[in-house]
This record gives C-alpha cells, sequence and structure tokens, in this order.
C-alpha cells in the first residue's frame, strides 16, 4: 500500500477539505480500507545537522530502519531532511565511524554527533585494479592516499603528492623547475635497463603511458627529458592506491612487473548540488644553498696556490687575482640566479551533485607558476575533469564515464644557471652596466645571464577518457566492459640565439639555432569482463573472467635549424639555411590478454586469492610474442578465531603471503627487428639509408618473480594498528643490449641476459590514534622501509664491457671508487691505497672499493590533529643515505669552491682536510685531485630529516546556511635537517635546480 503524503502550505487545507467529503461519500469498503490508512501513524519531515567532532559531516547515510526506500544523504554542511513517521527508527552511518540507531519519539528536529570507529576502516573498499575489496580482506600488498592528504600540498605533479607517504615506495624530485620530474622507483630497480624500471599507471582503468615525451637535445632545462606525468592534475584525484607485490599485480601481468599505480578521480555524490572554489597563492624559494667561499676566502686560496707554486707574477688571464677584477667586490651568485621568488598562484572551481540513480562531477583548474631565475618564466597549467555515474531504477545496469583535458604551457631558460651559480668567482663583474646593458667587462668573462634570451618552451595537450557499461544478467553475475581513449600532443623547442654571445665576437643571426620536438601519442583500450559472486553457507567465492585489446601509436619528430637571417624567424625553421631531421618514427603498440582472478573466502577467516594472465606484446618476435604470469595469495583472519574472539587487547589480525611472476616489456617498439634510418647524406639525388638494429629472433620476455610474507594487527580497537612486511623480488632474463665487437659495425645486440637482480627488504607501517575526544583528536601514521638491491648472477662479468660497473652480490647502483686513505703528512696530496705517491695505479686494484648509493631506509611519519574547527596536518620525510660531494674544480681554475675547501694542506705536519692548493703546476697534486674525484674521500653523509608538508586550516563559523567557508595555510619543504654542506641532501643531480620551499595561503567557499 502506498504511502500517503500531506504537504505543508495554503493547499493542505483544501486538501483536507476534499479528504473528509469524499470519506462521507465513500462506499463501505472503500471506509474500510480509509479507515486502515487513518490508523497508520502520519508522516513528517525531520531535519538535523551531522558533525563529527570538530565540524560538519557531509556524505553520511540516513535511512529508516526496516525501510528500504527511505533514505538522505547529509550535504556539505552536514545537513539533512527526511521523511518520517513519529516512532520510526533513524540509522546514521559513515564509513569511518561508528553507526547510531535512535528512535524518533516524535522529534522533527535531530541532531547527531557521529564517533570515529577506527575498526571500521577495515570495511573500506581500495580499489585492487579490475575488482575492489575490503582493506580486511586483502591478500595483497596495497598501499593507498585519498584526496584529504593530496589535498594539504601545493603540489602539480602527482608523484610530488605521494613522497615519503608509502612505505616500500622511494620518489625523489628530480629537477626544481616548474614542470620537471620526478623519478620512482616500487621496492627497488629489478632491471638492469635504468629506463625499464617505471611502475604501470592507469587512471579510471585506462593505462597511461609514461615514456618520455621529451628530447634530450630540447629539454636541457631538465636532468632528465620531460615526462607525461606532469598532465596529471592532482586535484582531480580522489584516491591513489599503488599495488607492490605478486599477488596485487599478477593480475596486469607484464605491466605490473614494476609496480602498479591505480588514480581514481573524484566522483559526484547524491544529494543537494553543491558548488566549491577553492583559491590559493604563495611563494617559493631554494631550500638551502651551498655554503661556498666569500671573497677573502676565495682570494686567499688563489693566491696560496700560486704561491705553493713559486709563481710570483700573476698571468695575464688571472682577472680575479691580477688587479683587473675588484679584490673587494663580493656577490653572492647563488642569491642572484637562483635566488629569486617564484610565485604559485591556483585556483580550482568545482560543480557536483545528483540523484540517488545518477551523479555528476564537473571540475576546473588554473595553476600558474614563475621560477626563480632573474627573468620572466612562467608555467601554466590548466584543465577540466567530468564524471558521471548513472546506475538503473533496479540496479542491474549502471555506466560511469570520466574524461580529462589537461593542457600545459612552459616558457623557461634553456639554460639552468644553478651550475654558474655555484661556479663563478664570487669577486667576478657586475651583471649590468649603467645603461642597464649585460656587462661584458672588456672580453674578460662570459656574463651568464646571457643565456636568458635562450628558450625552452613547450606545450602539451592531454586528453584521458573512460566509460565503463555493465548489467547483471543473472543475479550475482555482471557482464562489463572497460573502454577508454587517450590523445596526448607534445611539441617544445629550445633556441640558441646569436645573442647569447659577447657583441665583440659580431655574430649574427646566422649562428643561431633551433631544436624542434613533436611527439604525438594515442592510444585505445577495450577490455570486456565477466564477474560472478556467490555465497555457499558460510563461504564466499568470487570469479573474474576479462580481456585487454590495447592499441598505442606514438609518433616522433626531431629536427634542428640553423642560420637565419633574422632572430625574430628563429621559430620558422624554413627560414634556416641548414635544416634537418635529426630523428623521426611512427611506432605502433599492440597488446591483449586475457586473465582471470578465483577468490575463496572460508567462514571470514580464510581468504585464498589466484591471478592468472596470459599476455601478448608486439615488441617481441615470431614465437616470443606471448607469456603467462600468475600468482597466489593466501591470508588468516587469525583475530576471528575462537580462542580470540573474547580477547578485549587485539581487535584485528591477518597473517598473509603471496608469490608468482610477472613480466616486463619495458624496451621500446621494434627493439628485436632489423632496422635502418636515413643517413641524411644525398647520392645520386637519392637520400641513403644505413642499418641500426640487427634482427634476434630470440628476443623474449623479462621475468619478476616476487615473493612475499606479512602481518597486520590492530589493538585496542584498532586505536594502534600495526603491519610488517617482507618481499623478495626476483628479475631475471635481463631486457639489455649485448656489446658485439666493432668489427660487426654495430655496438650493442638487443638480446635477453642471463643476468639476475634481486630486491629484498621490510616494510613497516603504524598508524595511532592517540587522542579522540570531542574537541580534540590526533592521530598518527608512520612508515618505514629497509631496502636492499643486489645483482645474484651476471655470467661473464668479469669479461664484459659492464666489468667495471657492476658487482656480484652488490646493488646496481653502485660506484666502484679507489679506497681514499687521508692526505700524505710530507706532500701534502690526497692519498690511496694500492695507488703509488707518484699516481701510478697498481692493477688489479684499480676503482675495487663499491660503494653503495641506495638508500638504507627511508620513510615518513604524519600527525594529524584537530581541535574545534582548527587541523593541523604535517609530514617528516627521513632518508638515511651517502652521497657525493659537490665538486666544482681546483685552486688553479677560476672558480669558487665550497667553504669547506678553505681548510687546506699548507706545510709539513699540518691535520688538514684538503689537499695542498695548485693552479696545476705540481702534478701530482693534480693527479690526486682527479682521483679524489673518484674515491671513497668524496662521498659523505646525506641523511636528512624534511618537513615534508604542513597544512593548517580554519573553518570560519558563518550563519549563512548551506555555506562553507575555509581558511588554508600550507607549506612544502619547509625544513631540512642534515649534515650534508652542499646544498639540498634530496637531491642528486649535481648541477640543477634543486626542489623549492613553498608556502601558499587560500580560501575555499562551499556552497
Amino acid at each position: 500500500m502506498k504511502n500517503i503524503s500531506f504537504y505543508k502550505g495554503g493547499s493542505a487545507f483544501w486538501y483536507l477539505i476534499l479528504f473528509g467529503f469524499s470519506l462521507s461519500y465513500t462506499p463501505a469498503p472503500a471506509k474500510t480500507i480509509l479507515r486502515q490508512l487513518q490508523s497508520q501513524p502520519q508522516q513528517s519531515q525531520i531535519s538535523g545537522t551531522i558533525t563529527d567532532a570538530t565540524s560538519p559531516l557531509p556524505g553520511v547515510t540516513i535511512s529508516i530502519k526496516g525501510k528500504a526506500t527511505s533514505g538522505a544523504i547529509s550535504d556539505v554542511n552536514g545537513k539533512y531532511t527526511l521523511t518520517a513517521s513519529p516512532n520510526d527508527i533513524v540509522v546514521f552511518s559513515f564509513m569511518g565511524f561508528k553507526t547510531i540507531t535512535i528512535p524518533l519519539n516524535g522529534r522533527s528536529v535531530l541532531d547527531i554527533q557521529m564517533q570515529e570507529d577506527a575498526t571500521a576502516l577495515q570495511e573500506v573498499k581500495i580499489n585492487a585494479g579490475y575488482y575492489s575489496v575490503k582493506e580486511s580482506e586483502r591478500t595483497g600488498s596495497i598501499a593507498r592516499i585519498t584526496a584529504s592528504a593530496i589535498e594539504t600540498q601545493p603540489v602539480t605533479n602527482v608523484l610530488a603528492a605521494m613522497q615519503g607517504r608509502m612505505a616500500g615506495v622511494s620518489i625523489i624530485q628530480t629537477t626544481g623547475v616548474p614542470g620537471g620530474g620526478f623519478d620512482i622507483k616500487i621496492r627497488g630497480q629489478n632491471s638492469i635497463r635504468t629506463d625499464g624500471n617505471s611502475p604501470l599507471y592507469i587512471i579510471d582503468g585506462v593505462p597511461y603511458a609514461t615514456d618520455p615525451i621529451g628530447y634530450n637535445q630540447t629539454a636541457s632545462t631538465f636532468p632528465s627529458v620531460t615526462s607525461p606525468l606532469n598532465s596529471i592534475n592532482p586535484a582531480s584525484i580522489e584516491s591513489i592506491e599503488v599495488l607492490k607485490d605478486a599477488d596485487a599485480t599478477a593480475i596486469y601481468g607484464s605491466k605490473g612487473a614494476n609496480g602498479v599505480v591505480l588514480i581514481t578521480t573524484k566522483r559526484g555524490k547524491s544529494g543537494k548540488t553543491t558548488v566549491n572554489v577553492k583559491s590559493t597563492t604563495g611563494v617559493g624559494t631554494v631550500t638551502k644553498f651551498m655554503k661556498l667561499m666569500n671573497t677573502e676566502e676565495y682570494l686567499a686560496m688563489r693566491r696560496q696556490a700560486f704561491s705553493n707554486d713559486r709563481i710570483t707574477t700573476y698571468p695575464q688571464s688571472a682577472y680575479d687575482v691580477n688587479g683587473t677584477w675588484d679584490q673587494n667586490r663580493y656577490t653572492d651568485w647563488q642569491k642572484e640566479f637562483i635566488g629569486g621568488t617564484a610565485q604559485f598562484n591556483d585556483v580550482q572551481g568545482v560543480l557536483s551533485g545528483g540523484s540517488n540513480k545518477t551523479q555528476f562531477l564537473l571540475s576546473s583548474t588554473y595553476h600558474t607558476e614563475t621560477t626563480v631565475f632573474p627573468s620572466d618564466f612562467i608555467y601554466k597549467k590548466g584543465g577540466a575533469q567530468f564524471n558521471m555515474n548513472h546506475s538503473s531504477e533496479d540496479n542491474k545496469f549502471k555506466f560511469t564515464f570520466s574524461t580529462g583535458y589537461n593542457l600545459q604551457n612552459n616558457d623557461q631558460p634553456a639554460f639552468d644557471l644553478t651550475a654558474s651559480s655555484r661556479s663563478l668567482a664570487p669577486n667576478a663583474p657586475a651583471l649590468y652596466n649603467e645603461d642597464g646593458k649585460l656587462n661584458w667587462e672588456n672580453g674578460t668573462w662570459q656574463n651568464p645571464l646571457r643565456f636568458m634570451v635562450a628558450k625552452f618552451k613547450s606545450k602539451t595537450n592531454d586528453l584521458v577518457s573512460n566509460a565503463v557499461i555493465s548489467y547483471e544478467i543473472f543475479p550475482a553475475v555482471v557482464l562489463k566492459s572497460n573502454f577508454g581513449f587517450t590523445d596526448l600532443r607534445h611539441t617544445e623547442t629550445r633556441t640558441s640565439p646569436s645573442t647569447i654571445y659577447n657583441p665583440s665576437f659580431n655574430l649574427t643571426s646566422s649562428n643561431s639555432s633551433i631544436y624542434f620536438n613533436t611527439t604525438n601519442r594515442q592510444s585505445w583500450i577495450i577490455e570486456p569482463q565477466l564477474n560472478w559472486e556467490k555465497e555457499l553457507g558460510t563461504s564466499k567465492i568470487g570469479v573474474l573472467l576479462g580481456g585487454t585489446f590495447q592499441n598505442q601509436n606514438t609518433t616522433r619528430l626531431y629536427q634542428f635549424g640553423s642560420g637565419f637571417t633574422s632572430n625574430s624567424l628563429l621559430y620558422d625553421l624554413a627560414s634556416a639555411t641548414t635544416a634537418r631531421v635529426l630523428f623521426s618514427d611512427d611506432a605502433q603498440y599492440k597488446y591483449q590478454a586475457f586473465f582471470g582472478r578465483i577468490n575463496y573466502n572460508w567462514n571470514e577467516r580464510y581468504l585464498f586469492n589466484f591471478t592468472g594472465r596470459r599476455d601478448g606484446s608486439s615488441r617481441f618476435g615470431p614465437g616470443k610474442q606471448f607469456a603467462t604470469f600468475g600468482a597466489i595469495g593466501m591470508a588468516w583472519l587469525f583475530s576471528k578465531e575462537n580462542f580470540l574472539k573474547e580477547n578485549s587487547w587485539l581487535s584485528f589480525g591477518k597473517l598473509r603471503a603471496s608469490y608468482g611472476t610477472t613480466g616486463n616489456d619495458q624496451i621500446g617498439d621494434y627493439q628485436f627487428l632489423n632496422t635502418y634510418t636515413s643517413t641524411g647524406i644525398l647520392y645520386d639525388s637519392n637520400v641513403g639509408l644505413q642499418p641500426s638494429r640487427l634482427f634476434n629472433p630470440n628476443f623474449g620476455w623479462e621475468i619478476n618473480k616476487k615473493l612475499e610474507a606479512a602481518i597486520e594487527a590492530g589493538f585496542f580497537n584498532d586505536r594502534l594498528f600495526l603491519t610488517a612486511a617482507w618481499y623478495q623480488n626476483r628479475s631475471s632474463n635481463q631486457l639489455v643490449g649485448i656489446p658485439l665487437p666493432g668489427t660487426t659495425g654495430f655496438q650493442t645486440l638487443q638480446a635477453n641476459l642471463d643476468a639476475t637482480v634481486e630486491n629484498a627488504g621490510w616494510e613497516f607501517t603504524l598508524r595511532t590514534v592517540n587522542f579522540s575526544t570531542k574537541n580534540f583528536n590526533w592521530t598518527t601514521n608512520l612508515n618505514l622501509t629497509f631496502a636492499q638491491n643486489k645483482l645474484l648472477r651476471y655470467p661473464g662479468l668479469e669479461t664484459s664491457t659492464n666489468s667495471q660497473k657492476y658487482r656480484i652480490g652488490q646493488p646496481l647502483n653502485i660506484e666502484l671508487l679507489y679506497e681514499y686513505t687521508g692526505i700524505d703528512p710530507q706532500k701534502g696530496v690526497y692519498q690511496f691505497k694500492d695507488i703509488n705517491s707518484d699516481g701510478a695505479i697498481t692493477f688489479p686494484n684499480d676503482k675495487q672499493t663499491a660503494v653503495d648509493l641506495n638508500p638504507q631506509y627511508f620513510g615518513g611519519i604524519q600527525n594529524q590533529l584537530s581541535y574545534k574547527n582548527w587541523k593541523l596536518d604535517f609530514l617528516f620525510q627521513f632518508v638515511k643515505q651517502e652521497k657525493r660531494n659537490y665538486t666544482i674544480g681546483f685552486a688553479g681554475q677560476m672558480t669558487n669552491q665550497p667553504a669547506r675547501m678553505a681548510d687546506s694542506w699548507q706545510q709539513l705536519g699540518d691535520d688538514a682536510t684538503e689537499q695542498i692548493y695548485t693552479t696545476g703546476a705540481n702534478s701530482a697534486a693534480v693527479t690526486a685531485s682527479s682521483l679524489y674525484n673518484q674515491s671513497t674521500g668524496i662521498l659523505t653523509d646525506a641523511s636528512f630529516i624534511r618537513l615534508k608538508n604542513i597544512a593548517l586550516s580554519y573553518d570560519l563559523p558563518l550563519v549563512i546556511q548551506n555555506t562553507k567557508c575555509q581558511i588554508i595555510f600550507q607549506g612544502q619543504n619547509l625544513l631540512t635537517l642534515s649534515s650534508y654542506k652542499d646544498g639540498d641532501p634530496e637531491f642528486i643531480t649535481a648541477g640543477f635546480l634543486p626542489p623549492l620551499k613553498i608556502i601558499t595561503a587560500g580560501i575555499q567557499l562551499t556552497f
């Protein structure tokens, strides 16, 4: 029988009159029915506000107990309205909070304060790729961060948002230049090839290719070429899951060898349509300068070098000490060249809402960022994201669509001034003349600011679209298909105009040059899937079958031009007197696979997960294109055993283990084929071809075998939750280039090397709820990783070209160095083991000391505190590592030195840290200086603790209904504690701009 509702307002009176009139003239049977209706309690609207301990709580589900059709969801201000009868029982539920059940008892206003339930976090479903799984029931190793952690960070790259927050995930920023990249390794380096260790990225089910889109001749600002990951907008991300072990990654087969990064974008929620606008602005500066000599220390070093070499008359070219340059001038060139302040501006807008069956979200962002270099350079990034979810009335048909379009426009100097800022003499001339033009000081120096007219420019347009259609064809049987499409278009240029040289050289635009790079990439993917889930008494079984069909096309064109009639025509290649194609290709990558998963849950205690995948890749030759990968994962929820059910202190306990294989095909396209490239040389009016690669029909898959065991335990209602995991990954059949004799005409043959690399380690995570009261909450999250990389097997290493690069039993990332033993007290020069005092090397002791440059351990500790309307979130990142000291040259060169070099040997008996200064006349000292830079003496402790991120917010108490205002302060890389003296200890690439310290403030409005 349908419910009868009465509405408030003037018309309600007339409805009552008509109702009474009809009642008096209704036949007897109908009157009986109406009397029954009258006996039912009348319904009315109830309303209220839902909060947690500090602020309104949106997204809470409100329902009437026993009535499936009644329900509501709290809005952004925690408010709700619901139709109910006076005697109904109202249920309030929200993930991570205790469910509250309250009898209405005739009330029309019901305000609720919900309490956090740490145990409920085990019921959170996490994305495992082709399926989702409860946190408590996962058998694999999956790390996760959500939008709440991402939104606290003023970052533009998705990898920056993950730094220090995930066990087993090492991320290093490779440059502080806007639009620069990051290096990521998930559980170490599996492949000997440095470019074959990237994880697989999946955005809303669509594989996102991360092969570099830059070119080393155009992206000269960066230590590495441009990465497409900058196109992903962190503000649009709902969660990031990182799959690490075999159980989690084997379902992706060959693509999961180096881990999988799953990115899920934000979705709309049912309820009132809301608008969210956020605007932030801030500044950025270099985290840490290198401590260099001042003018007095520098000139003393230079004069001492001449004195040591008994040179009494300074050469004409020694402008710094012979009086040509001002002996009293001091310029801190680091402040001049990289000491500027970068300006950050960011605007975001989100429109979301929908009904119970259809939800939508439309968001847009715009970001600008200047640089610390002394000129006007800017990086612009903007985009839009649209998501829609729809389900039929019977929930059998579901449709999800998401699309994101992002644009980048980067204008940077073509040369990084960081190296110049560290090497330039502190008494070098002023940068500008009195007329404001660049000062060349009569040709005595090359003004570094000349490089500011050389430009690096890039533009990137990136589209990622995804649609998922599913239908429940039978009870518990769902047919599903995923459709994805990506389109990336990238162009970049680097110019070298004639104006970067001293005008006295009389160079013209005919000496100008430019490099062009055009890279376009398109891909599509179709993944049909069939899923069946069934409860069998106390057991549950799930079966997933599916296939993947993927196609990717990449076109690249690298060009060079020189000799222009005017520098204003520099970007017009048709105006160049010399123009040539450096490289061009049109590569197609095809991939197909069939995969399956069987999951069995017995009595909610014993979990088994079997996955398998049959992969086919066009990157291998006939007979080698297909391979099979699989894994098994097991877990025992021992906390649910009868003997522990009544335990008061252990709230959760799980043992899990996994073993399986994944593969790797990150080698580029057509590596197994005979290929040819153009010579660019005319012969008889024809351009010739030359062979570039030899055919290898046996070129096959790289195999990665993964083993893991872990324990997860929660204590005191999960207020303290600990995870400890041990893993071992062994990668074999390495995809490398086998060196060939020069007589063959080829340097290498692409082949599989019978070498094995092992990554093993321990990962620990700890989550604690320190305090949880009505007004104050404090939680802590800690992650810690001990990782070891080792080359187990390399047949013929001693006789190969890599004999001085790798060692059996040592990590891949080692340096073979001379062993430094100190300073000779008699001669004042550096000494080394097995090297004679005259610098002669005693073989076979040439660089035999292997030094591990991998971090010994790394991790992060995050604290989240809230008090009433205040919230504070901060993260400390820490790394234990060794690193090279920064070297610039020696005293005989007209270059500045680190301040630590001031302590040099001068006379017999000196106990100094640096050897005797020389202008180059002391050959023993020059040789020793060269050997020192290849010895253990160059290494130092570069461990650090960094306040990676801090975020403070305050919710303004507003009287405006359905409106929320939040004031936000955020910082990145604010404080670094380290004994390393040569700049930023995190930064591993010398001579390039280190990461920036960023401080921003903003406001967020929701209505």
